[in-house]
């Protein structure tokens, strides 16, 4: 009996029908208007309701159903900032919003109510990104550099309290090694793993296999050596395979070695269409449920997609968005400079 169960294990395995993947040439997006609002950072809910967060201190809820934007939480802080959000995470007790520069500021949003959950004071300080491992206890953030490693902070209890890691845990940084709050997708957590990219002075993996309890360090040949230039994505279709990308912001219409992928969980990358499309990108996205065959890339310079895992490209359209997150395999939600948009494959 053990036998005959293991052919028939064998069998299925061996006979089981690769993916094949789609050809897209062209898509459409429905655009909606968000008023004076620059949206870096999203989380879809489902396929007709996204929740976003930006520009002058704005947390708001949208629904494609109802055609429709909820009057978005204006947050200050002590009456006077009003945080800039490039951050936003959630599990399944809360919205966390974080903004960038000094204060940074994590609020702790639910029922329409907030709480500050963790403030930075320093000059230096930038939060670039947020997300959790799990949909109860586990999150990071990550920010640039104030001393000689990363800015990271962790939290265990759902949110409710943020500890910054020392330095003595980290991997030193070079000096103008930083990252880039453009997207939210600098991080990418899978199960107990997360990897963090890098740009500047280089453009390197920090990788976590324990929450952030420990660390290593990884080198990549995505461009890098000046501020502008490095990873400003990544993305993870499993613990082995993934994708980078990036390039020079300052130069958004070149495209030299700012697309890499691995498969090795991050320790090595290859550069992938070199001098092809895409070129500048903020950031790129595995289409679930496509055996890490299909991934989405989007920036100011448009959008592209790839049907064997990045290794060649087609733009698929000019339109001009920061953030992609898909919900399934044929819808997506994505956010801009004073729009969102949702992208339908059929």
């Amino acid at each position: 009996m053990k036998r005959i169960s293991i052919l028939i294990f064998l069998f299925l395995t061996c006979c089981k029908e690769d993916y094949k993947p789609r050809e897209i040439d062209t898509i459409n997006i429905q655009e909606f208007k968000i008023d004076s609002i620059s949206i870096r950072a999203i989380t879809a809910i489902d396929a007709h309701k996204v929740i976003y967060a930006g520009s002058n201190g704005d947390v708001g809820f949208f629904s494609d159903k109802e055609i429709k934007t909820v009057a978005p939480i204006k947050i200050k802080y002590q009456d006077s900032i009003q945080p800039n959000f490039r951050s936003i995470a959630s599990n399944s007790k809360a919205i966390f919003a974080l903004s960038i520069s000094n204060p940074a500021l994590l609020y702790r949003i639910s029922n329409g109510k907030f709480e500050l959950k963790y403030s930075e004071n320093h000059e230096k300080v930038f939060y670039n990104s947020m997300h959790f491992f799990d949909d109860n206890l586990h999150g990071i953030a990550v920010g640039d550099p104030i001393q000689d490693c990363a800015s990271i902070i962790l939290t265990s209890d759902g949110g409710n309290t943020w500890n910054k890691i020392p330095c003595s845990k980290l991997p030193k940084f070079e000096e103008n090694e930083a990252f880039f709050a453009a997207s939210n997708t600098n991080i990418k957590t899978i199960g107990r793993t997360v990897w963090i990219g890098s740009g500047g002075k280089k453009a390197r993996i920090l990788k976590s296999d324990d929450f952030g309890d420990t660390w290593q360090i990884f080198e990549s040949p995505i461009i890098h050596g000046e501020g502008p230039q490095g990873i400003y994505s990544l993305d993870f279709a499993d613990k082995n395979n993934g994708i980078a990308i990036g390039g020079d912001y300052s130069k958004p219409k070149e495209n030299k070695r700012n697309k890499a992928i691995t498969s090795d969980g991050g320790k090595t990358w290859l550069i992938v269409a070199d001098g092809q499309n895409p070129n500048y990108k903020s950031c790129v996205q595995y289409v679930p449920n496509t055996n890490g065959k299909e991934v989405f890339a989007v920036g100011v310079t448009g959008i592209s997609f790839s049907n064997n895992g990045g290794i060649t490209w087609k733009e698929v359209s000019k339109d001009s968005y920061y953030s992609i997150k898909f919900v399934d395999r044929n819808t997506a939600w994505l956010s801009g400079n004073n729009k969102l948009g949702k992208l339908v494959l059929k």
